[in-house]
């Protein structure tokens, strides 16, 4: 019986387990290889509530930014500090880990059906599909969905609901912490845009230092504070507030610019 077990998704655990060794065997080296992932603060996890906790983080990638923490995550609960070396923390990998993905991008090819196995939350979203602006109702079951997750474990979201950078934090992250009450904790990632492509799939660069930095619980009033106070925070904390503009460098800045002018040129 024990070998069917299901999450409340309906994803046999046996299954969910044996894809999360599988695909973290064959990433490792991605962060821990041909490229150095610097780690810092991942003593927080080991010390968090087994489940209702809510990572909010900067997205760079679709697929890479999740991996990584899926192997940050599972290093640190084995009691690896700041560090991925050595993958036996796969053997036993957490099974309540999930994260919230557009349903458009998992479903686009076998390899995204297969990662969203190992822990995907998706749902539709509201304002863009097929490259397209629009403007749906939110489907309250994905609103569920996401409240079922944080109910069975932990949840990875990017509230900004794109991996382009400085974009405005989505209010419905803010809805979804006043209420489900999670403990909030910020993830800020970098080097990821550079060392991978857009999907994270493809290795661009190697040698490149990416960084994951842990940060300590937001404390939110969940009462109290507005939906606009929460999404201030969360700017700030996985720092994407626009006062944070000031400190990039121009150049790092001008690479991003045209970057997104290419993107756009491709979208035409």
């Amino acid at each position: 019986m024990g070998l069917f077990k299901r999450n409340p998704f309906g994803h046999i655990l046996f299954i969910k387990r044996w894809l999360i060794r599988i695909l973290g065997a064959m990433t490792h080296r991605r962060f821990k290889g041909f490229n150095e992932l610097q780690i810092e603060g991942s003593e927080i996890i080991k010390d968090l509530p087994d489940n209702n906790v809510l990572f909010v983080s900067n997205h760079q990638t679709y697929f890479a930014d999740v991996v990584a923490m899926f192997h940050v995550f599972n290093a640190s609960l084995s009691g690896r500090v700041d560090s991925i070396k050595n993958i036996g923390y796969l053997w036993q990998p957490k099974l309540n880990l999930y994260f919230v993905a557009a349903k458009e991008t998992m479903s686009a090819g076998l390899l995204p059906k297969i990662l969203a196995y190992t822990g995907s939350v998706s749902i539709e979203r509201t304002w863009r599909e097929k490259g397209k602006e629009i403007n749906r109702q939110v489907k309250m079951s994905d609103v569920n969905n996401i409240s079922v997750a944080l109910e069975d474990g932990w949840v990875i979201t990017f509230p900004q609901g794109t991996t382009k950078p400085w974009k405005p934090i989505r209010r419905g992250t803010a809805h979804i912490i006043k209420q489900n009450k999670p403990l909030v904790v910020p993830i800020v990632i970098d080097g990821f845009r550079r060392s991978f492509d857009r999907k994270g799939l493809r290795i661009k660069k190697r040698n490149i230092l990416q960084s994951m930095v842990i940060k300590e619980p937001l404390e939110i009033d969940y009462e109290n504070d507005s939906v606009d106070s929460i999404v201030e925070k969360l700017q700030y904390a996985i720092e994407q507030h626009p006062s944070f503009l000031k400190v990039i460098p121009q150049e790092e800045l001008a690479q991003a610019e045209e970057l997104n002018k290419k993107r756009r040129y491709r979208q035409d």
